[in-house]
């Protein structure tokens, strides 16, 4: 009886919203439809015919987006866990380099990161030092991998702190090292907590690809823009948009399942 009463409540719960989603998508959509502007804007914005004739550029460019995006995600989780363990660290001879990296964190979160595409894309060329890349892929590259160790860096620390003392305690106890104990026990418990907002800053990364646009590469938003700037027709940034979301929201919808199953693993209360 209570498990058919459970089915039935979900029954009614499941009609309810799914009856009060179509009423409010119907509302929107017959109030975008019925504008006295909405034919400029499908013309302009959602052109079917300008959109399969830009997507195949705008696609291999973003394919570039992505590659760009893997390689500096993975310099990132490497500079940003190493200046968190810098700045965690307690020992008196390395105040030098804790020093250098709260300043670093400071900088490069205090400047907006296109201005760092900027400061790095047009400053380093501007020197002229041998040995130093000039290819403005590398360097937009560099400046998106500074920004971003510097909030990732934050985070690694943040979940170092979260790991209660006694596990340090504990893992002394044993004999092993304090550097053992942090590589062995502190570390790792500290980057399983903090994997959802990892993802998260991956997700802002991911977007902010497209801020190497300014420094000349042919990627996807670059490309949008050179073909909607030959006929003034936006459908191009459109596609680059619906590429970009079909990265981003599967990447959403994982961090809310990691973050319900933290939730569940440390008993967390249940939403209302």
């Amino acid at each position: 009886m209570r498990a058919a009463a459970r089915r039935r409540r979900a029954q009614r719960r499941t009609a309810v919203a799914a009856v009060s989603t179509l009423v409010v998508l119907g509302a929107l959509a017959a109030w975008i439809l019925t504008a006295p502007g909405w034919p400029d804007v499908r013309d302009t914005f959602f052109s079917v015919h300008d959109f399969r004739a830009s997507f195949p550029d705008v696609l291999r460019g973003f394919w570039l987006d992505v590659k760009l995006f893997v390689i500096v995600e993975a310099i990132v989780l490497v500079i940003g866990l190493s200046i968190a363990l810098v700045r965690t660290t307690r020992t008196p001879a390395l105040f030098p380099f804790r020093a250098i990296a709260v300043v670093f964190c400071d900088v490069m979160r205090g400047v907006p990161t296109i201005l760092l595409v900027y400061l790095v894309g047009f400053g380093v060329l501007a020197l002229s030092l041998k040995g130093l890349p000039t290819d403005p892929l590398v360097l937009g590259g560099a400046a998106l991998a500074l920004s971003y160790s510097a909030y990732v860096a934050e985070v690694y620390r943040s979940g170092i702190d979260s790991v209660h003392p006694t596990q340090m305690a504990g893992a002394l106890a044993l004999g092993l090292t304090r550097v053992q104990a942090m590589r062995h026990v502190i570390v790792p418990q500290a980057v399983r907590r903090v994997i959802p907002p990892l993802l998260n800053d991956f997700i802002a990364l991911q977007k902010d690809v497209a801020l190497i646009s300014i420094l000349g590469p042919a990627e996807a938003f670059r490309i949008a823009q050179i073909d909607a700037a030959s006929n003034f027709v936006y459908t191009p940034l459109v596609s680059v948009a619906l590429l970009y979301l079909c990265v981003t929201i599967p990447l959403a919808r994982l961090v809310d399942h990691l973050q319900a199953r933290s939730r569940r693993s440390r008993g967390g209360a249940v939403a209302l």
